[in-house]
């Protein structure tokens, strides 16, 4: 894997792939995304939430962009401690908040609101339809921040409240919420 833009472009991480419960996002994918993002957000100004973090992909691209303030959060330990050494190994502890927690109850605990979120949960979990309504019901969002939701084509969401625009890459769907 690799980040593919800012201070940190071109850096190479090798998470452990075996027996982890992570699908971390395909290059195309993410390039894709981040075409989009790179026209829409000041990466400098932002704080963002990233849950389901897995290997902290977009951590540490947010953070390689400019991205100060960056929660992770993701409740797979062996995830956790990748996400944590590498944080040190990047030297970017200061901007990155790790948390290790069930994403759940993180979204029903935490007071902080974002002016972004990525949510990249297991496909075959069951609660996806539910992310967006549970960060919308909290108000983990500020006013005027972006919900990027990645799922696969068992789950539309455009008549979902805040719905934007879906993009699809492949067999990857990432679809956009805002909060007005």
């Amino acid at each position: 894997m690799r980040i593919i833009s800012g201070k940190l472009k071109g850096r190479r991480f090798y998470p452990p792939a075996d027996k982890w419960p992570t699908r971390p996002t395909t290059d195309i994918s993410k390039e894709g995304l981040y075409n989009i993002l790179q026209h829409s957000l000041d990466f400098e100004s932002i704080n963002m939430l990233d849950l389901f973090g897995g290997t902290g992909n977009h951590c540490y691209e947010f953070i390689s962009r400019g991205c100060k303030s960056v929660t992770y959060v993701d409740r797979h330990r062996p995830c956790v401690k990748f996400v944590e050494s590498l944080a040190k190994e990047l030297e970017i502890e200061s901007f990155i908040k790790i948390v290790k927690a069930d994403v759940f109850k993180f979204i029903n605990k935490t007071v902080d609101k974002y002016d972004f979120i990525f949510a990249g949960p297991p496909y075959p979990l069951k609660k996806i339809p539910e992310i967006p309504q549970l960060i919308f019901d909290h108000n983990l969002l500020k006013g005027g921040g972006t919900l990027v939701l990645e799922h696969n084509q068992d789950h539309q969401f455009n008549n979902h409240f805040g719905f934007e625009q879906v993009r699809k890459y492949g067999g990857t769907f990432f679809s956009f919420f805002k909060k007005k």
